[in-house]
């Protein structure tokens, strides 16, 4: 199925709150302190990384979570568990939390696909507010309310779709990032460009992509996705570009004691659906040569093998947007033109992955 992603997208649904002439966080204080939220108490989700560097500025700017109760969890992946999940919703009845209790996420998306997946199973559903602080989050995980844990080493594979009351966007976190986790977020603003129209893939040449217009443009394109399907049953699948390879990547090589982060694994797999989409769909040979280059500028290109090949096709056989046995990619006829449910064979994925280098 054919998107042209400008013909199809509408206004955005949930409230999200960027810096203006009024901090975010100043904005965030006014909403939880305004009538919908009397009486609600607060509990925030964070790992180590935003308890030292974030924390204490979210306390300082927002009255309204001085007094909420914080719960700790593992870096990274390591937290999207159903045992991580388990003990959350434990500590949640421990401290008396209600059907009026909002879960407030603070971290990266790690963090928001867990809290977020915590506030959906908890009493059948309870609020929460994401504060992303990694260019990933703010463009991409924050926004749209699907919330997963792994099982098995295999990524997001149970999950609800549960909205956020809002998502909080302040670029100073961004200023507490090392350089690799800025050049993560930047695949995903690189996805985002690439599928909202051909100006927007013009960014990619020399702008820098943490700016906070094209942070703007990103939040609020998935924003207007969400908005027209909320539950993935068409337009917004086009949003998994590059995550049927990069999924399979980061799973495998996480196997092998190799870690490739979310970021550069989706930044691999958006050049192999570019590859296959010049073949099967008529990209514009050009457009994978530009991509290529500024993903060669961005991170170094790791060697794939034949074993790596086949390890990565089996957790690409059981990727959950698959259907009759087939794999499923979304792929690109041009910038702003998607196509989502192409069938993939595994001779095909296995020729992409080896001219990945």
């Amino acid at each position: 199925m054919h998107f042209k992603t400008s013909d199809n997208i509408e206004a955005m649904s949930t409230k999200l709150i960027g810096n203006s002439r009024v901090s975010a966080l100043a904005k965030l204080d006014r909403m939880l302190q305004g009538k919908a939220f009397r009486g609600a108490r607060f509990f925030i989700v964070l790992d180590e990384n935003s308890y030292a560097c974030c924390l204490p500025q979210v306390i300082s700017r927002v009255t309204a979570l001085q007094e909420a109760e914080f719960f700790e969890v593992p870096v990274g992946e390591e937290c999207k568990s159903l045992e991580v999940a388990a003990q959350l919703w434990g500590a949640l009845l421990e401290s008396g939390a209600d059907r009026n209790s909002v879960i407030v996420n603070l971290g990266g998306g790690a963090v928001s696909d867990l809290g977020g997946f915590v506030a959906a199973g908890f009493k059948r559903g309870i609020r929460y507010v994401n504060i992303p602080t990694t260019l990933t989050a703010m463009v991409d995980a924050a926004i749209g309310g699907k919330t997963a844990v792994n099982v098995e080493n295999a990524k997001n594979q149970v999950g609800f779709f549960h909205q956020p009351v809002a998502v909080c966007c302040d670029e100073q976190f961004l200023s507490t990032l090392p350089q690799a986790e800025l050049v993560d977020g930047t695949m995903e603003v690189a996805k985002t460009l690439m599928l909202s129209d051909p100006d927007a893939f013009d960014m990619l040449d020399g702008r820098p992509l943490a700016a906070p217009e094209v942070i703007a443009h990103c939040a609020h394109f998935k924003l207007a996705v969400v908005k027209s399907d909320p539950h993935e049953a068409s337009l917004r699948k086009i949003l998994n570009l590059g995550h049927t390879f990069g999924h399979g990547i980061e799973s495998w090589f996480r196997d092998c004691q190799r870690p490739i982060s979310h970021g550069r694994a989706v930044g691999y797999g958006m050049w192999c659906a570019l590859y296959l989409s010049v073949g099967k769909l008529g990209l514009a040979p050009t457009m994978l040569e530009r991509y290529g280059q500024w993903l060669k500028g961005q991170v170094v290109i790791p060697r794939i093998t034949l074993k790596d090949t086949e390890g990565i096709l089996g957790y690409m056989r059981s990727d959950k947007k698959n259907a009759d046995g087939e794999i499923l990619a979304v792929l690109l006829q041009a910038p702003g033109v998607p196509v989502i449910d192409v069938s993939i064979d595994e001779n095909e994925v296995r020729d992409a992955l080896l001219r990945l280098k």
